[in-house]
């Protein structure tokens, strides 16, 4: 198996509005826009190379992380989030 060299920590890009997560030279992100106490997460990107390899989702467990503890609520603004959401009820708590 390939192993895949991931800075595990996902970080805020709050001047870019996006979470940012370093796979392999690349980067995927999430970008979100804020509304009052929620983040609404409108579009993720993993670079094509590394697709289905499971960074977008530690990417947007990442992000979930993040928001919590900033103690917001999210809003599923793109798919991938909406999935990932309801496949994990530990953030059940988190939807806005």
């Amino acid at each position: 198996m390939n192993q895949i060299d991931i800075t595990v920590t996902v970080r805020d890009n709050k001047p870019c509005q996006r979470f940012e997560l370093d796979a392999q030279g690349s980067l995927a992100f999430a970008s979100y826009r804020r509304a009052a106490d929620k983040v609404i997460i409108t579009h993720t990107e993993t670079p094509a190379a590394l697709r289905g390899r499971g960074i977008a989702s530690r990417l947007v467990k990442g992000a979930l992380e993040l928001i919590r503890a900033e103690g917001l609520k999210v809003v599923a603004g793109c798919g991938f989030v909406a999935d990932y959401l309801d496949a994990h009820p530990e953030y059940a708590d988190l939807k806005g």
